[in-house]
């Protein structure tokens, strides 16, 4: 005897234990009444012990049914809830969603496109953490990561990714940097040989040598100074020594008193905010998390 078949004799046993009555337990089970019979004999033969009595006017549940019965309803709703948890999880309903934003891209669609996902799944737990580019890069490659907000380029052939916005380079300036006074545009010639402050490149290869190549696109890029994040970035500009290429959304909203920001002459340069995930992944929460994107 197999699982299937004993779960379906139990919930035909389930009904007709509501019902007392064959005729009217076939008509719910859509089942022919001996058929029914059958299964309920097979039920018996199979534990052993006699679970009705039979009457011309319908049944009754022996002493032994009755237990049986009431432990057989809490077994079908633990099996029933089971099922439905299955099932939520592989629509994208449920399960767990272990999600990394980049430290350079926090608001605008990226905390949007956050909120529908939780929105339209609020069953899946999202479990979410910050970090650089190259850690969700390697979080993604070793699996402790579904998903991650990366800077592109990324050159890892076993992951997919799509873009989620795109933002304008900024050059912040000191409040008082002769460019910041009467300008609304700094073409690059200008920034040439300037003292400018970076974030380590190891944080994000891709995004940091596509910023020096459209900020810098003849050399002349003079890095004096390292900072670990944005904000401590955006504070050295403001101590009046150097420069720094700042992407606008990040730069706007910490907004660092003692600093400019100026926009490029054109060609203007961006970066992307794109979202990364393993292309062999079998996690339904990536696949509905991706799908928000179209």
């Amino acid at each position: 005897m197999d699982a299937w078949s004993d779960l379906r004799r139990l919930r035909y046993f389930a009904v007709l234990a509501e019902e007392l009555h064959f005729t009217r337990a076939a008509a719910r089970l859509h089942i022919a009444q001996p058929a029914l019979s059958q299964q309920i004999r097979a039920l018996e033969r199979q534990l052993g012990v006699a679970l009705v009595h039979r009457t011309s006017r319908g049944c009754a549940l022996t002493e032994v049914g009755r237990r049986v019965a009431a432990e057989t309803v809490r077994l079908l709703a633990d099996v029933d809830a089971g099922v439905a948890r299955i099932r939520s999880l592989v629509q994208g309903r449920g399960g767990r969603l272990r999600l990394a934003y980049t430290r350079s891209a926090r608001g605008g669609p990226v905390d949007a496109l956050v909120a529908r996902f939780r929105a339209a799944h609020p069953d899946v737990e999202v479990a979410a953490e910050t970090a650089w580019t190259a850690p969700n890069v390697a979080g993604l490659l070793a699996g402790r990561l579904d998903a991650a907000f990366v800077r592109p380029p990324v050159d890892e052939p076993a992951l997919a990714c799509r873009t989620v916005d795109t933002e304008e380079l900024l050059l912040a300036l000191p409040a008082g940097h002769p460019l910041a006074t009467g300008r609304r545009r700094i073409t690059r010639a200008e920034v040439v040989d300037l003292p400018a402050v970076m974030w380590s490149r190891a944080n994000g290869p891709g995004m940091f040598d596509r910023t020096i190549a459209q900020v810098w696109p003849h050399g002349g890029f003079r890095l004096v100074r390292q900072e670990p994040d944005d904000e401590q970035l955006l504070r050295a500009v403001a101590q009046g020594d150097v420069v720094a290429a700042v992407p606008a959304g990040r730069a706007r909203a910490l907004k660092v008193p003692g600093v400019r920001l100026r926009r490029f002459t054109a060609p203007t340069p961006t970066v992307d905010v794109a979202l990364a995930w393993h292309r062999d992944t079998t996690n339904p929460a990536v696949h509905a998390l991706v799908a928000l994107l179209d």
